[in-house]
């Protein structure tokens, strides 16, 4: 529990307002091997599990301030014991995969006996060890980002989202290879741990374990700085006004305050423009009623744009009828953004295609039905089935837009990014979970989405964490509003640097190759499976009267 509660604590916000401490991240999964070490494999991965369950339940709490009366219990719960499965998994398989069975042939009676056995095994194969640990490790984050829709939220290496340039290498490996690093590193200190146990007297052998990841780690280090210390050229500033409304989720589902919620988000809207901004950003859920099809929410959104001659991107709902359908009432819904032009019309529109679980759909609903008990929602929404560029005109701009935690998806995200894309804005709406530590988990994710696709990422929330993020992941112009801090209402005003005139952008490895570094660890796993079936077969007594 206590290797859990260290690697919540590495993460932003661990029941605080702080950002985390992510050095103990290096310490919690070699804490956790420590733990089971010399335990039968049942232990272990109950060790793990334990591990992995207090670890999402201190980090994932802010499910809890959902507004709702007892079902974000049960969702914690469950969401926590369920990725709790892939941390014992990995316990489990580590110690599996050690060259010596630490058990044999008998459990050892303390731990120096215990280092005894582990330091017979050679140095070389101590190294591929910590290697293949940090390889599963890997594996596992890129099953849980795909599995049943995918949840990639606090992956390892984003709790080093503040380590600048460490975490640059996410241009060629993805989130994973920072993640890589950081278990690496840890089981390589384990290693040390158990030549300081062994061997107390000999002051420098444990450098030996870890001198290799560390070198490794510092390389990765120096190359990021010495890429953030390349200046880039003076380039065109796009000026974006990004309202924060901060309205609270139970306002939101309120149809009677509509129209109030809407008035404050022109009257915030009235006080940005007097900038003089290029574009006007909304975040997600911003328009309490569907632009398209309601009158006078039409009438004033492009009324405010025609007046101000400003582009708009605004988060609204979106509704169309449902193709091939028996009853021609029957209507898809969608989580939607608009691209408003200067001249007030509703010239692009992008559909959200990753949708949250439980919150915007419920899976298996016509076989299951009762689950419907089991989320806030009503109905549903059905899903987009492509990205969609916005281009501002005159403003030769190109912009993508990602909904909510669409963000969240390594895998996703390059499919928004080309050659001529200025920036990605992530539209969001964060006030489901109050003032909790989900605004900066968020916010972690979308460093690394601008590292790997080496493009800049503008965030508007509706409460929080309203800023955004340069090409090299350094968070700038964060939005914060007196004694209410990142959580308020308010405005921000940011200028985000453009592509030169004909100029294309370079493209990343990630971009380009995606998560090849990704699937080789998912490889290198599935090969030490196999490794484990067959000798598992081998080792099968011969039936009776078989010649062995």
């Amino acid at each position: 529990m206590l290797a859990g509660l260290l690697l919540a604590a590495s993460f932003p916000n661990f029941l605080s307002r702080d950002l985390g401490v992510a050095g103990l991240a290096w310490i919690a999964p070699g804490l956790i091997l420590l733990t089971a070490i010399g335990k039968p494999a049942k232990q272990a991965f109950r060790i793990g599990w334990v591990a992995g369950f207090a670890h999402y339940l201190a980090s994932l709490y802010w499910l809890l301030l959902i507004p709702v009366a007892w079902a974000p219990i049960l969702g914690w719960v469950a969401l926590s014991a369920y990725l709790a499965l892939y941390t014992a998994f990995w316990a489990w398989l580590c110690w599996r995969l050690f060259p010596k069975k630490l058990t044999d042939p008998e459990p050892a009676a303390d731990l120096a006996s215990l280092a005894e056995r582990f330091l017979s095994v050679p140095w070389t194969q101590r190294l591929i060890w910590a290697l293949t640990g940090a390889a599963i490790w890997v594996a596992l984050e890129m099953t849980v980002s795909r599995l049943m829709s995918g949840f990639p939220w606090n992956l390892l290496g984003a709790s080093q989202f503040r380590i600048v340039p460490l975490i640059q290498i996410s241009a060629f490996t993805g989130v994973y290879g920072v993640a890589f690093l950081v278990v690496w590193s840890s089981l390589s200190l384990l290693n040390a741990l158990m030549v300081v146990i062994r061997k107390p007297a000999m002051r420098s052998a444990w450098v030996a374990e870890i001198i290799l990841p560390m070198a490794v780690v510092g390389a990765a280090y120096a190359s990021g700085y010495q890429k953030l210390l390349h200046r880039e050229p003076a380039r065109p500033e796009l000026s974006a006004a990004l309202i924060q409304p901060s309205i609270p989720q139970t306002l939101i589902w309120d149809p009677a305050g509509s129209t109030n919620r809407f008035q404050q988000l022109l009257q915030l809207s009235e006080a940005a423009l007097t900038n003089k901004p290029d574009v006007l950003i909304w975040p997600e859920a911003a328009v309490p009623k569907l632009v398209r099809y309601d009158e006078e929410t039409f009438q004033a959104i492009t009324g405010l744009a025609r007046r101000h001659k400003v582009w708009m991107i605004i988060g609204s709902d979106d509704a169309e009828p449902r193709p091939h359908a028996a009853d021609p009432n029957e209507t898809d819904y969608f989580n939607s953004s608009f691209l408003v032009s200067p001249e007030g019309k509703l010239v692009e529109r992008y559909k959200k295609r990753n949708l949250v679980i439980f919150g915007e759909y419920i899976p298996l609903i016509h076989w299951l039905p009762f689950l419907k008990y089991f989320t806030p929602i009503e109905g549903g929404f059905a899903s987009g089935d492509r990205a969609v560029p916005f281009r501002l005109g005159e403003l030769n701009t190109k912009i993508s837009v990602l909904i909510c935690f669409e963000d969240v998806f390594p895998h996703l995200v390059p499919e928004y990014v080309s050659d001529d894309t200025d920036f990605l804005v992530n539209l969001t709406n964060n006030g489901w979970f109050g003032e909790g530590a989900a605004q900066w988990q968020h916010a972690a994710c979308a460093v690394f989405r601008a590292v790997e696709n080496g493009v800049p990422l503008v965030r508007c929330s509706n409460n929080g964490l309203t800023c955004w993020v340069d090409s090299r992941g350094r968070i700038k112009q964060v939005f914060a509003s007196g004694k209410e801090g990142i959580y308020g209402p308010g405005f921000l005003v940011s200028h985000v640097p453009l592509l030169l005139p004909g100029e294309k952008r370079a493209p990343t490895f990630y971009r380009e190759h995606g998560d090849l570094f990704g699937w080789t660890c998912v490889g290198i796993t599935v090969l030490r499976l196999l490794q484990i079936a067959v000798r598992r077969r081998k080792s099968r007594p011969a039936p009776v009267g078989v010649p062995a």
